[in-house]
């Protein structure tokens, strides 16, 4: 006999609306699963692991997976198929978004393959299943076997007509011109994720804050439901060190990572790093050797070379290459390095390079967005390329990943606040930023180099904006034990709180210096204020507002000095578009005209788009967009569609044909669905026995509108006959 499930439900008031976990209803059999509901925004999160540990890995294999179903929206998915396939852009987001502040959260040595799906059950158009989502990973895990550090929660802070909002509506989104998640746990910050209109850094910050007591309420509300439900933890050991291996690869190797730590070349330290690790591993790997002790060996490789990297920056204050914490890689711009593209740009930091290409389209050629939010298509589009070579690696091409996803998406928000309005600029946009060359915060390169793009393609942007990536290192040092290690809190091995803590802020980190640190902090922003932010950090008792505060000022500072480069280059748009770039005209017509222009199952438009060799895009307001490469062909065009919704006016001669002969006179289409009557009186200058003996059916002719009048609703028009015999 099944037993009765037992189910629990916790709810708490937040930003003034109600949400709710629930657990013991569905999905019993993963290792935990919550339901989180907000409005009808309903969302379940499930979290499994495997119970054996996944050998010969040196990495936490987490998954995380945001299933959108068309159903939660009332629709039925656009295609063939009819089914949902591939993730949409805004799953994959919403899946880094999970991943980014949940993976730190772990205890070192777990390796068991872990799993988290978050199905979209019902969404209301009101209210983000994103943060939701967030929520229910932490409850889900927080509640299972898993051995999960946690709680966390996040919640989004908008900031509408100069008011910061907790958990805005979707539609309140649209018209916020700051809109930011913020995660933590009760007493730290874990991740920020932002996009902004300008906004100021203190605006930023006044949104953090205003996060802390929501998130905290979520916290505890996560320890309620597992004080009522929760799982035993399982039980990891951390890998014990063999002290003695330690000390004898520290002897070995240090002197030389602390040599090779000054070389500023990317490839050529990595070749210096990979030789002293052969040379220690001929030293102490034998034939006989098992994989345990050469793993361990590895290992303490790694840890060696990242104390001494992490002491040098934290102690010393010597950065890798030997910069200033805030001095920045030389940069150099160029701009029209792709003659044929509509616009085109080359930044270069360092070691990491970006070109970026863009091309202009017709309205028409904006991309179709289905999926479950509000936005149902978007004509600024941001796609980024990362290659293995620009890392001078080999692998297989197979589309984008999800890190090139991301990296698209955040360049993509930090310029879309500067692009023109569709009724000033009535383009599609698309940037793609290749990258050929990474060390470092490729991101914000591709946003430098996207800005020149759009300023070369004589796009009017409000600002050109620029991007700089910061960097964290925390070394601490517990007073009771001496222990060292990376923590803000706590003593990880005594508990003990008397902890002396260092940290240095970087600013334009390196590849090494983000591989090996603690944060890494995006700031993309105009000389008037931030326009997107992206915060991820590896310490999982996460920072204070007051480090984030810092970082934030010297961000201001980098972004400023790269900002000041870019314009030596190309200091504002350039006055005209590229000669190869499409031109768009725009004509009004009255919108009840618009069947006059499309024309019976679409017949007047396709003659006229394959007659002129044009596109024409028609909006419901009655707006007509005509995008060509020949003036001339879009001027014929223009005057096609004005003379087919032109009201016809007393006066008025036009050539149209003869569609009717009676015995009064001869009906002529003057143009599609309008015709005149010319009386057999008026067909020419002298008496007219029969309408025949002047004109025919289906004859072209010239005539003057004589009359326009109502008649019981219905429009009357009198013509006479110009010239029975025209030129067309």
């Amino acid at each position: 006999m099944l037993q009765q499930k037992s189910i629990v439900e916790k709810s708490v008031k937040v930003g003034g609306k109600t949400v709710s976990l629930e657990t013991g209803k569905l999905a019993a059999q993963a290792n935990g699963a919550v339901v989180v509901r907000c409005g009808d925004t309903m969302v379940l999160v499930t979290a499994t692991a495997r119970t054996e540990p996944k050998e010969g890995i040196d990495f936490f294999p987490l998954t995380v997976d945001i299933e959108e179903r068309m159903y939660a929206a009332g629709k039925i998915p656009g295609g063939f198929i009819k089914r949902e396939a591939r993730p949409s852009e805004k799953a994959i987001l919403t899946a880094r978004l999970i991943d980014r502040p949940i993976r730190p959260r772990f205890p070192k040595g777990f390796s068991n393959e872990t799993q988290i799906i978050a199905t979209i059950l019902s969404t209301d158009q009101e209210n983000a299943y994103d943060v939701l989502a967030l929520l229910g990973a932490s409850a889900a895990l927080t509640i299972s076997e898993i051995p999960f550090q946690g709680p966390i929660a996040a919640v989004r802070v908008g900031r509408l007509g100069g008011e910061l909002l907790i958990n805005p509506t979707l539609p309140q989104q649209q018209e916020c011109d700051l809109n930011m998640i913020v995660a933590g746990t009760e007493d730290s910050i874990l991740m920020l994720d932002a996009s902004a209109d300008e906004v100021s850094e203190e605006t930023a910050m006044d949104a953090v804050r205003l996060a802390r007591e929501p998130i905290r309420q979520l916290c505890r509300l996560q320890q309620e439901l597992g004080e009522a439900v929760g799982k035993e933890k399982w039980t990891v050991e951390e890998p014990e060190v063999d002290a003695d291996l330690y000390a004898r690869i520290d002897s070995l190797a240090r002197a030389d990572f602390e040599a090779a730590n000054e070389v500023a070349d990317k490839q050529e330290r990595a070749e210096r790093v990979e030789a002293i690790r052969e040379r220690v591993r001929g030293e102490l790997l034998g034939d006989d050797t098992g994989d345990d002790f050469a793993a361990e060996v590895e290992s303490i490789l790694r840890d060696v070379e990242k104390d001494v990297v992490r002491r040098s920056i934290a102690v010393d204050k010597r950065r890798p290459d030997g910069r200033g914490l805030e001095e920045i890689r030389e940069i150099s711009c160029e701009v029209g390095v792709a003659p044929r593209t509509h616009g085109s740009a080359l930044f270069t930091r360092g070691q990491t390079q970006a070109m970026t290409l863009l091309t202009l389209g017709a309205v028409g050629d904006e991309q179709r967005i289905d999926g479950l939010g509000l936005e149902e298509s978007k004509r600024y589009i941001h796609h980024y390329n990362f290659p293995p070579f620009c890392v001078g690696e080999t692998g297989f091409m197979r589309g984008p990943k999800r890190r090139d996803i991301g990296h698209g998406a955040l360049a993509e928000k930090a310029l879309l606040p500067m692009i023109p309005d569709e009724t000033e600029f009535p383009y599609t946009i698309r940037l793609v930023s290749e990258i050929l060359e990474s060390n470092g915060s490729s991101s914000m390169a591709a946003t430098c180099g996207s800005s020149l793009a759009l300023m070369d393609a004589g796009v009017q942007i409000k600002r050109p904006v620029a991007g700089i990536a910061i960097g964290l290192v925390v070394r601490s040092s517990c007073r009771a034990c001496g222990h060292e290690g990376v923590f803000l809190r706590r003593c990880d091995k005594c508990q003990s709180e008397d902890v002396d803590r260092h940290y240095v802020i970087l600013t334009d980190i390196a590849g090494i210096e983000d591989h090996l640190g603690d944060m890494d902090f995006k700031v993309a922003g105009s000389s008037e204020g931030l326009t997107a932010i992206q915060m991820d950090l590896k310490i999982k008792e996460g920072i204070t507002p007051e480090i984030m505060e810092e970082a934030l000022q010297q961000a201001k500072r980098g972004r400023e000095f790269v900002l000041a480069k870019m314009l030596e280059v190309l200091p504002e748009p350039r006055e005209e578009l590229s000669e190869y770039a499409p031109r768009i005209f725009t004509i009004q017509i009255d919108p009840d005209k618009i069947g006059v222009i499309i024309g019976k199952g679409g017949e007047t438009i396709r003659g006229m788009v394959e007659e002129f060799d044009v596109s024409i895009d028609v909006e419901e307001d009655g707006t007509v967009f005509i995008c060509s490469n020949d003036g001339s062909s879009a001027e014929g065009v223009i005057k096609r569609i004005t003379d087919l919704t032109k009201e016809v006016e007393k006066g008025d001669v036009i050539v149209g044909k003869v569609v009717k002969i009676t015995d009064f006179g001869a009906f002529v289409e003057l143009k599609r669905g309008v015709d005149g009557l010319a009386h057999i009186s008026n067909l020419a200058d002298h008496r007219v026995k029969r309408v025949e003996d002047v004109v025919k059916r289906g004859q072209m002719v010239k005539v003057e509108v004589i009359d326009v009048r109502e008649d019981r609703g219905k429009q009357r028009i009198g013509l006479k006959v110009v010239d029975p015999n025209p030129e067309v």
